[in-house]
């Protein structure tokens, strides 16, 4: 995830994106990372303004497409808040924000919902479905659960022990929208034990990647 995003090097062969070779952080990617990294001394409006102001956006520009993205990650109410007056889920919600705010083509998600409890992180995972069907950006994310991995996804790349190694690429054909129902039902299940069967030959240090474009 870091080689993707450029903030590593890789200790061999390469990275690209869109036939161009990534050598460095760029504004066609923008990261989310497990902890929302926002800067407290910003309100949720300033947080989500920095990208497009390290970007050098146009000042007219900034504020209207800010609130834009506030208000698309259902935080138009609080746009003055500090990151100190948020709920974890909040605060996640406006790291989305600011990473979607940019428009880059590739979202790197780390793990984001990883620190919340079980119902911010299905409310956070509704919430990201919700944003990629109106926005369609190409996103990589990791997660340790399967579940959220067959839910979201349209592949699902299975990360074997160290050295990381691919075991499989899996391809989920399940039909969009998704909803809650899909966990019940005989394909989903069929994935999971599908993706268990991996994970239990060396649970230990397994990873999930999911990607949907």
């Amino acid at each position: 995830m870091l080689a993707i995003a450029g903030l590593v090097n890789v200790s061999g062969g390469s990275v690209t994106i869109n036939n161009n070779l990534v050598n460095g952080p760029g504004p066609d990617r923008a990261v989310v990372f497990q902890d929302a990294s926002l800067l407290p001394w910003r309100s949720v409006q300033g947080n989500v303004k920095f990208g497009l102001e390290m970007q050098r956006w146009k000042k007219d520009d900034i504020g209207e497409r800010a609130m834009r993205f506030i208000k698309m990650v259902g935080l138009e109410k609080f746009s003055d808040y500090h990151p100190h007056q948020l709920s974890g889920g909040m605060r996640q919600r406006v790291n989305i924000a600011r990473a979607l705010a940019v428009d880059p083509d590739v979202l790197l998600m780390d793990e984001p919902f990883g620190a919340l409890d079980a119902q911010t992180r299905e409310v956070m995972g509704d919430e990201l479905m919700n944003i990629w069907e109106r926005d369609r950006k190409t996103a990589l994310f990791v997660t340790h659960d399967i579940d959220e991995a067959i839910f979201l996804a349209d592949r699902v790349i299975v990360m074997g022990r160290d050295p990381g190694r691919i075991k499989e690429v899996m391809k989920i054909d399940m039909e969009r929208p998704r909803n809650a129902a899909m966990f019940e039902s005989n394909e989903f299940a069929k994935y999971r034990r599908r993706l268990r069967d991996h994970l239990e030959e060396d649970m230990a240090s397994m990873h999930l990647v999911t990607g949907v474009a």
